[in-house]
Order: C-alpha cells, then structure tokens, then sequence
C-alpha cells in the first residue's frame, strides 16, 4: 500500500481521465468535420451532392409541364428575323422560334427570296457588263442563291428524292430521308436541277438579271404556299416541318403571293416589256403548280411535309421558272 492508497486504483483512476479525453477529442473532432478523411470527403463529394433534391412524389400522380404556347403575337420585325435567319447565310439573330413567328416568317419568306434573288441579278448583271459568257455566267449566278441559303433546298431535294426513290413504306422512307448521306436518287436529281437551272438561265441571255430575280421570288413564295392553313400536314412530331406546317393564314398567303406577282411583273416588264410581264406571271404560276404538285405527292407518299420536302418544293419552283422563262425568252 502506498500513500496516496492502493496502487490498483491509482491506475484505474488515471485510465478513466485519459479515456474520457480521447473520447472527447473524437466527439468535437468528428462534429467539426476534422476526423480523419473527412478532408478528402469534403473534397471529393458525391456528384450527387451539387444537385436539386428528387420530387417527393410519384412520378407518375406527377403533372406534366404544360408545353410552351405561342399566344404572344409575332411582330412583323420577328418574322423577319426569323424569315432570313432560317432561309438565308446573313448573321440575323432569330429572337423567337414558336409557331407565331414561324406564321409571320414564313409569311416574309418571299422577302428571302427578294434578297437572295436580287443578289443573284445583281451578279448576273455584272456579270454582263463585263462581257463573261451566258454559259459561264450562268453557272456563276446559280451559285449564288446555293451559297446564300447554305445549300439548304439543295439538300432538302436531294434527300426526297432519295426517299422517294427507295420505295419503301412511309417509316422506313422518312429515316432515309433524315439521314445525312446521299443516294443515287439524290445525286442524280441535283445534276437535272442544277443542269437545268444552268441551261435556262443561259437561254435568257440578256434577260438573267430579270429571271434570277424572279426564281428566287418565286422559289421563297412557294414556302408561303406551302405552309398555308390549308395546305398539307407535318409528317413528323417534331422538326421543323412541324413547326411551320399549317401555320399562314389565307390573307397573308394573298398578301405574300401578291406582292410576289407585282414585283416579278415589273422585273419582267423592265427586262421584256408586255411579253415580258406576262411570261413572268405565268412564271409564278407554273412554279407554284409545280411545287404543290410535289407537295401533293409527298402527302400521300409520307402523310405530310417536312423540312426536306419544302427546301425541295422551293427548289422544284424555282426551276420551274427558269424553264418557263427560257421557253418565252425562246
């Protein structure tokens, strides 16, 4: 026995003050976050961590959300917009892609077309001051509208011809349709379009700057025709076909396809006089009755329109044009 008392207990006592220590170092140390590793998991935190909360309910009682309406008028500024935007290489921001600005763009399509056609009169017209060759001149002003519209009609003609072609059921038809690569059909039909624009246009001779003009007019009118409230359904869901399917009101196609006569009437007139005027006017015509012609068949061959069928009836308009030109001019 010692003098502070038994030895044994001695020892016990000093093991309860050095547990009760420990333990509470572990207990701030682990309620501060400063336990060992947990520097590594404030680090390295659960991807799952950074994002909202899952829905405390049934996915299925869960209300959907009510898809984006188009009750908000359009300007006229927005259809613009969205007319070059979607039709034409210029930098124009499109402010709005719902349908009321897709009545109001693809309304203003014809004025794409003013653009776009008018650029390529003017090349045709330089093209002549400077003495080039109808068939070189030619060749150099069918490029113009290509490069200012991306290619994008081109390529939407190549794409229903190959769909088209395949002869497949209305499915299988619209994913060839959708798919990036070119078929036979395809490649064959560019060389007939192109080839014909080439040939017409150099059979205007002196009138080019005038029939350029017009085709574009009448290629970008033909969309308005198309997209009319009474013209042919989208045959997919989505795409952009769906998004301006159906969506002009008849006085804007009136308005639109009208304003397109007057000035294709007074391009005619200033490049041929009276025959000329006329020859113009039924340029518009046979455009337009060929392009619904193509939408006509695609409606029944697909159950509506896409995207790739109106850059083909555009293009199926527009060459319809010229030839029509070339034949008068002829």
């Amino acid at each position: 026995m010692s003098r502070n008392g038994p030895r044994p207990a001695r020892i016990s006592r000093v093991m309860q003050r050095v547990t009760m220590k420990v333990v509470t170092k572990d207990t701030s140390a682990s309620s501060s976050g400063s336990f060992p590793g947990s520097r590594m998991l404030r680090t390295h935190q659960s991807p799952m961590a950074s994002q909202r909360p899952a829905l405390r309910c049934d996915p299925m009682n869960a209300t959907p959300p009510e898809p984006p309406t188009d009750a908000t008028p359009a300007s006229s500024l927005d259809g613009l917009r969205f007319a070059l935007g979607t039709l034409t290489v210029l930098p124009v921001r499109v402010a709005r892609w719902d349908r009321a600005a897709a009545r109001v763009g693809m309304a203003c399509a014809p004025v794409a077309g003013l653009v776009v056609g008018g650029a390529a009169a003017v090349v045709a017209w330089f093209l002549g001051v400077l003495g080039v060759g109808p068939l070189l001149a030619a060749v150099l002003v069918v490029a113009v509208p290509v490069v200012l519209s991306r290619g994008l009609h081109l390529d939407g003609l190549a794409d229903v011809a190959d769909a088209l072609g395949s002869g497949r059921p209305a499915d299988e038809a619209l994913r060839i349709m959708k798919r990036s690569d070119i078929g036979p059909f395809g490649v064959v039909t560019l060389l007939f379009a192109l080839g014909a624009q080439v040939a017409a246009l150099a059979e205007t001779g002196g009138g080019a700057p005038a029939a350029a003009l017009v085709a574009g007019l009448v290629s970008r009118a033909a969309l308005t025709w198309a997209c009319r409230v009474s013209g042919p359904p989208s045959a997919r869901p989505t795409g952009l076909g769906a998004g301006v399917a159906r969506v002009v009101p008849v006085p804007a196609v009136v308005a639109a396809l009208g304003g397109t006569v007057v000035v294709v009437a007074a391009a005619g007139a200033l490049s041929g006089g009276v025959a000329g005027a006329l020859a113009a006017c039924c340029a518009v015509g046979l455009g337009l009755s060929a392009a619904e012609g193509l939408l006509w068949h695609c409606r029944r061959r697909f159950g509506g329109v896409t995207g790739d069928v109106l850059g083909a009836a555009a293009e199926v308009a527009g060459t319809t044009a010229l030839v029509t030109l070339a034949v008068a001019r002829g």
